[in-house]
């Protein structure tokens, strides 16, 4: 199929922030197969060949958020009414929040980048790719967006959505110096949010959260296959006041509302379940504006990540895991326990 001229996925993709999308009725595991249903329909048999790939592939696990070549369907190789599609799957599995920042991320910040880089041909709107592992219409699938620094990872079973992790967003330049869009910081909450938790904490305290003086080049864990949990911790949420660990629930909320509602809520539940006071802030670099900083928020369950040190400060990096369940591993394996076991108490009876 030839590949759209880059003025026409320009003005396909600009869509996203100007569509009025349809509401989402059902359950977000539903409306995703929905979506993703709709969204391969409308394919032509060699676009399907590229967009759907086994559930059970090592490919669903090769993640990354650097700009290069994917397995799946760029949004470039579509027409706009298939590209109008692949909008509504993203739409699917975020919240009204996450759309804005992913979709920034996608047509605003990558173009403002292709200027400040002399019109880089890497930097094209249309190098997003989706890829359907699986089919909706059978459990497990699963489903990915992913370009330069965006990788958005679905694992779904039924009626449920089990993972929504790795979940990469990134923003290069993080505050667009110059354009149309001067001044626009996709993910500025995530910036203002974690100062503002670091600058209030007291000497005492600050000691305690701030890790080192000069900030990692990157977040530490990269691409990692499997996430780890990072040493040294920082300051534990029970050596803070009340209105401190609000501010930090605040910072961790900033990142689990990308997702909708009905998954926020549940992976939020699940850190409280596993004990907020157990969850940890830590520290690195300045803490004044402009000037490269890391941070990160462990708990027992999942690791926040955010670096921003690269171009002078003014290129975010931020990564959400779960320790058991990247890629919905932890929940799979332990349906496919019951299932086997279920299997085998049947047979027993019939017997």
């Amino acid at each position: 199929m030839t590949s759209l001229r880059p003025i026409r996925v320009l003005a396909a993709l600009i869509l996203l922030n100007t569509l009025t999308l349809p509401g989402l009725a059902a359950s977000p595991a539903k409306d995703m197969a929905a979506a993703a249903t709709a969204f391969l329909d409308a394919l032509t048999p060699q676009q399907r060949t590229n967009a759907v790939i086994e559930f059970t592939s090592d490919e669903r696990f090769n993640w990354n958020f650097v700009p290069r070549r994917r397995q799946g369907l760029p949004f470039r190789d579509m027409t706009p009414a298939q590209q109008e599609l692949g909008r509504a799957l993203l739409r699917s599995g975020l919240s009204d929040r996450g759309y804005w920042k992913a979709t920034n991320i996608i047509v605003v910040v990558e173009l403002a980048l292709r200027e400040l880089e002399n019109q880089s041909s890497r930097r094209d709107p249309g190098l997003y790719y989706i890829t359907i592992f699986g089919r909706p219409d059978q459990s497990p699938w699963g489903w990915r967006l992913e370009g330069h620094h965006l990788s958005l990872n679905f694992t779904i079973l039924g009626d449920e959505v089990l993972a929504v992790t790795p979940s990469f967003f990134g923003s290069n330049p993080a505050e667009i110096p110059s354009g149309p869009h001067q001044g626009v910081r996709t993910l500025g909450a995530e910036e203002d949010l974690g100062r503002e938790f670091v600058t209030s904490l007291s000497e005492a305290q600050r000691e305690k959260a701030i890790i080192a003086a000069r900030a990692p080049s990157d977040i530490i864990t990269g691409a990692s296959r499997k996430a780890r949990r990072l040493e040294p911790e920082g300051i534990g949420a029970h050596e803070l006041t009340p209105p401190q660990r609000e501010l930090l629930r605040k910072l961790i909320r900033e990142y689990a509302f990308r997702y909708r509602t009905e998954i926020a809520e549940r992976d939020l539940k699940k850190i409280e379940e596993a004990g907020f006071e157990k969850v940890h802030f830590a520290w690195a670099g300045s803490i004044e504006k402009g000037q490269g900083h890391y941070y990160r928020v462990q708990g027992p369950t999942f690791l926040l990540e955010y670096d921003n040190t690269q171009n002078r400060a003014n290129h975010i990096h931020t990564v959400w895991r779960d320790f058991e369940n990247d890629f919905g591993e932890d929940l799979l394996r332990k349906h496919y326990e019951e299932a086997h076991a279920d299997h085998g108490h049947t047979h027993q009876e019939e017997r």
